[in-house]
C-alpha cells in the first residue's frame, strides 16, 4: 500500500515542480507551530507541533499557500479542512489537499473549494493575491515580497512573519494611497 510520504515523492512534488515552483519555494514537512503547552496540575508537557506537508513561498519571506497531502488511495479533499485550519493560522489565501492525483483548492477571496488537475503557478497565485487586494503599482507589489531584515541564525516565527508582512502591506498600500493623492491633487 502506498503511504502518505510514497504520494508525496512520486505523486505530489513532481506536480508542484511542473506548475512551476522551484525547491527555493517549496518547505516540505514545515513545522511552523512549538505545540500548545497544557498544564496539568502541578506538570506540564506539549502537544504535538503543527506541521504542514508543504508550505508554497513566493519568496523567503513571503508564505502564500499550504498543501496537505493524503495517501493516494484517499479523497483528494480529505485534508482540505486541516489545510484550512493552517492556512487561517498562518495568514494565507490558499490550501490545497491533494491524494497526487486530484486537487482541491480553497480560495479565501471567492470562499469557495474547486477541483484542480494541476496546481496553480506562483505567478498566478501572486496576480490573484494582486487582482483581489487591489495592489496594481508595481513598487508596492515587490516590496511586499522583499524579503525582510534577519539577524543571521534567527527567523521569525510564523506569526512574527505574519505581523511583518502585514505591516509592510499596511504602510505600502497607505503611502501608494499618499502618493496617487499627490499625483491628483
Amino acid at each position: 500500500m502506498i503511504t502518505e510520504a510514497d504520494t508525496c515523492r512520486k505523486y505530489i512534488l513532481p506536480k508542484l515542480y511542473s506548475s512551476g515552483w522551484n525547491d527555493d519555494q517549496i518547505s516540505e514537512q514545515k513545522t511552523f507551530t512549538d505545540g500548545r503547552i497544557v498544564v496539568s496540575g502541578k506538570k506540564c508537557f506539549r502537544k504535538k507541533p503543527k506541521r504542514a506537508d508543504y508550505l508554497l513561498r513566493l519568496k523567503r519571506d513571503f508564505m502564500i499557500a499550504v498543501v496537505e497531502a493524503k495517501a493516494s488511495y484517499k479523497n483528494p479533499g480529505d485534508g482540505i479542512q486541516q489545510a484550512k485550519e493552517y492556512a487561517e493560522m498562518l495568514g494565507l489565501r490558499f490550501a490545497y489537499s491533494t491524494n497526487g492525483y486530484g486537487i482541491v483548492e480553497h480560495d479565501y477571496f471567492t470562499g469557495k473549494d474547486k477541483d484542480l488537475e494541476t496546481f496553480p503557478s506562483p505567478e498566478e497565485l501572486w496576480a490573484r493575491i494582486r487582482r483581489a487586494e487591489n495592489i496594481i503599482n508595481d513598487f508596492t507589489a515587490n516590496r511586499i515580497i522583499s524579503p525582510c531584515y534577519h539577524l543571521s541564525g534567527k527567523t521569525p516565527r510564523y506569526y512574527q512573519e505574519i505581523a511583518i508582512n502585514r505591516t509592510i502591506q499596511a504602510v505600502l498600500n497607505g503611502k501608494q494611497r499618499i502618493l496617487l493623492n499627490m499625483a491628483t491633487g
